[in-house]
Formats: C-alpha cells, sequence, structure tokens
C-alpha cells in the first residue's frame, strides 16, 4: 500500500492574516496592470491553455530558450524525474533551500551535505553527481559572481555532473550576472521579483527539450497565461522601475541594524528565533524562523517601502532592549 514519504526537512513558509509581512522576500512594488492582469484571467478561464507561443516570446525577450514552470517548485520536480531515476549522488550545501533535499529524498536519491561556497563544493563532486547551489543563497542572501562559480563549474564539467543554479532572487543582486556552462541548469521565477507568489510562474533555462518532455499540462493555469502576457507586454519595465527604490531601501536596513545581503532579505542573530517570531508577531510583524535551515538562532527579513521597514527597525531596537 501507500506510505508517505519521511523529512528531516519540511518547506517553512507560512502566513498569519493581519501582520506586516517581512517573511516572504518578495518585491514590495506590485504591477500596475495587475487589475487588467486578472480580468484576463477571467476571460481564459474557460478554456484549456496552450503557452507554446508566449514561451517562443519569453525566450526571445530574455534572449535563452526557457521553459516555463508552475513556478520553481515544479522545475525541482521535473529535474527530479529527467535527474533522479538512476539514484544518483546529490550534493547540497548546508543552511539552503530545503526543498531540493526533500525532493531528493522523494526520488530516492543519495544526499551528500557540503559546505556553502562553491570553492569548498567542488571538492565533493563525483562523477555523474547533481550539485544544488542556490544564487544568491536563501537564507542569507550571498551571492557569487561567475568567476568565483568558476572552480565549482569546471568540477561539474570534469565529471560529467550537472549544476542546478536556483536564481529565484538573482534580480534582486545589483549587478548580478549569471555564469554559462554545457552542464549547468537555471532555475528562475517571477513571483519574487513581481511581488506575486500566489501565481505560480517560473521558468528553467537549459535543456529545454527534456524539461518539456515531462512538463505537466496546463500547469500555470489562467492567472499564470495572464501574467505571462503582461510581463511579455511590460518587457521588465516594472522591474527597471522598482528595483532601485528596493537597493535603497536595503541600504537603510543595512545601516540601521548592522547587517549585510547582496538580495533583497537578511538573516539576524536573535540567540533564538522561535522567541524572536513571537516578539515580533506580537508587534504585528512576521519575520521567518530559519530553524528550517538549520539556524534555529537566526530570524529572516525582507526589504519592504520605507515606512514599513522603520516599524521593522523600532521593534528590532525593542527587542534587544528587552534580549540584549
Amino acid at each position: 500500500m501507500l506510505k508517505p514519504v519521511k523529512f528531516n526537512a519540511y518547506h517553512g513558509g507560512a502566513r498569519e492574516e493581519g501582520l506586516l509581512d517581512f517573511s516572504a522576500s518578495l518585491n514590495p512594488y506590485l504591477p500596475e496592470w495587475i487589475d487588467d492582469m486578472f480580468e484576463r484571467a477571467k476571460e481564459l478561464s474557460n478554456r484549456y491553455l496552450y503557452w507554446e507561443s508566449l514561451e517562443e516570446e519569453l525566450s526571445s525577450l530574455i534572449g535563452e530558450k526557457v521553459t516555463v514552470t508552475a513556478g520553481i517548485t515544479e522545475a525541482l520536480y521535473l529535474l527530479g524525474i529527467l535527474a533522479m531515476k538512476e539514484r544518483r549522488k546529490v550534493i547540497i550545501p548546508e543552511h539552503t533551500y530545503e526543498e531540493y533535499e526533500r525532493i531528493a529524498k522523494i526520488f530516492n536519491a543519495e544526499v551528500v551535505k557540503a559546505p556553502n561556497n562553491p570553492e569548498a563544493l567542488a571538492e565533493f563532486v563525483a562523477k555523474r553527481s547533481i550539485v544544488f547551489f542556490c544564487n544568491p543563497n536563501n537564507p542569507d542572501g550571498r551571492y557569487y559572481s561567475p568567476k568565483r562559480l568558476k572552480h565549482l563549474i569546471q568540477a561539474v564539467e570534469d565529471t560529467d555532473s550537472l549544476l542546478v543554479l536556483d536564481e529565484a532572487f538573482i534580480d534582486f543582486v545589483k549587478d548580478a550576472r549569471s555564469p554559462e556552462g554545457e552542464n549547468i541548469v537555471k532555475l528562475r521565477t517571477f513571483t519574487k521579483s513581481y511581488g506575486l507568489p500566489g501565481i505560480r510562474v517560473g521558468y528553467v533555462i537549459s535543456f529545454d527539450s527534456a524539461f518539456k518532455s515531462v512538463r505537466m499540462p496546463w500547469s500555470i493555469g489562467s492567472l499564470g497565461y495572464a501574467f505571462l502576457e503582461f510581463v511579455i507586454g511590460d518587457e521588465f519595465k516594472h522591474l527597471k522601475k522598482t528595483l532601485p527604490l528596493i537597493w535603497k531601501e536595503k541600504e537603510h536596513i543595512e545601516k540601521a541594524l548592522d547587517v549585510k545581503s547582496d538580495a533583497n532579505f537578511f538573516i539576524k542573530n536573535v540567540g533564538d528565533a522561535k522567541r524572536a517570531v513571537e516578539f515580533f508577531k506580537k508587534k504585528g510583524i512576521a519575520v521567518r524562523d530559519c530553524t528550517s535551515f538549520g539556524l534555529p538562532r537566526y530570524i529572516r527579513f525582507s526589504v519592504r517601502k520605507r515606512e514599513e521597514n522603520e516599524k521593522l527597525i523600532n521593534a528590532f531596537k525593542e527587542f534587544f532592549q528587552y534580549f540584549p
């Protein structure tokens, strides 16, 4: 009979209504066309949708062939189908997105934990292994340039392995560049940079024929289809307009709270993450407990608008008065 798969790590995301949400690392500025998008989704809801033409348009806009998926999460499951059937070794850095390990366990792969920096990680790469690397990393926001990734990429090529680069937050990194390589799969999503995680739309760069061969039909639905139409029509103008605002607020938080990150979120040592989460909740603020990342002393919080960020900063000052 069917039995549940047991995991050491579970996705830690949750949201409680009524709280100012710093727990999700999203663009706080929503697109101006959001209402029109929802109206368009209504028009599309009475039909089965095929998005091959939109995929081609998106590929032209990005400059590389892409496979549209229901966020990065669907791409991870497709990767499991394509690459983990042979019980390949899966190398996962410590203190990163826990879904990598969950996918590996579902597909009965051998999981190897390794240090979370590309040079040390390269030493663990064995023949035909799969290496996950989140860049910038979740939860600490550290980004590595293509130059810093060179040693890891070479190790992957030398062993006929696969490097899976999760670039979910790369839009938030100022002057970010993404490396090239035949053995690299890049996973990206729109839901972070457009502040709409409920609209499950992302894409994969590389091996497009393989990913399309196992992709579930109609996985993004009418709302995702409408979102793609508007993103393509917008030509990323929304990001060009709002990202500089986020970078300015990021610098403000860095100075006020003595934190540093390359992305739109930070982690901070608060001694006891669960205690801190409850404290901030009483102040009407949601922050992320990093225990699921293996960091029980840390919380993660994102960059929002100035007035909201001031509330967070003041709450931190009060927290450290109670718990120095």
